[in-house]
């Protein structure tokens, strides 16, 4: 929401800028033994080094990446989270994400390293099979999201799976 002191001119630009750059940017942080953000697979489009600790990644409209945030205390592990996203074109719906400007199409998130390790043997799986996982279909890491969340096995993402995919995605309007 725009603060309503802002004046017309401000907004304007704002949107003009949000307008003339189309890629979803990823801010990562690592803090070793702290906060531990990195990018599990995705095809950059940009990355810009902040400091020693942080960067940006930058994502083209339509592409899939994974987010990988862990942190912990003094005491332990507080947080492990893995989000697959799909970057989205300018003016189209997106959920939010922390650090994900402006947000994306959430495919897959899930919460606890138990969940997370296995998203990752998943992905593990795609690759073994020697496709991208950033090139997998956006079905199926909803697929794997839903059956994580229903404690069940999710399917092995097949070779005729993938062709099937690329088959609707060339016949698409």
């Amino acid at each position: 929401m725009i603060a309503p002191d802002a004046s017309p001119a401000r907004r304007d630009k704002s949107s003009a800028d949000a307008a003339s750059d189309p890629l979803t940017h990823v801010e990562l942080t690592w803090l070793e033994k702290r906060q531990e953000d990195w990018i599990r697979f995705g095809r950059q489009a940009r990355e810009q080094i902040l400091d020693r600790r942080r960067r940006v990644v930058s994502f083209p409209p339509g592409s899939t990446f994974a987010l990988v945030r862990w942190a912990a205390n003094d005491f332990g592990t507080i947080l492990s989270n893995i989000a697959i996203g799909r970057a989205v074109e300018h003016a189209e719906a997106f959920q939010t994400l922390p650090s994900v400007r402006p947000g994306a199409d959430i495919l897959l998130t899930v919460d606890g390293w138990p969940k997370v390790e296995r998203v990752l043997q998943t992905i593990d799986a795609v690759e073994h099979r020697g496709l991208d996982p950033a090139d997998a279909a956006p079905d199926y890491w909803r697929h794997v999201h839903n059956r994580l969340a229903a404690g069940l096995e999710p399917r092995t993402y097949t070779s005729a799976r993938h062709l099937a995919f690329r088959l609707r995605r060339s016949v698409a309007p």
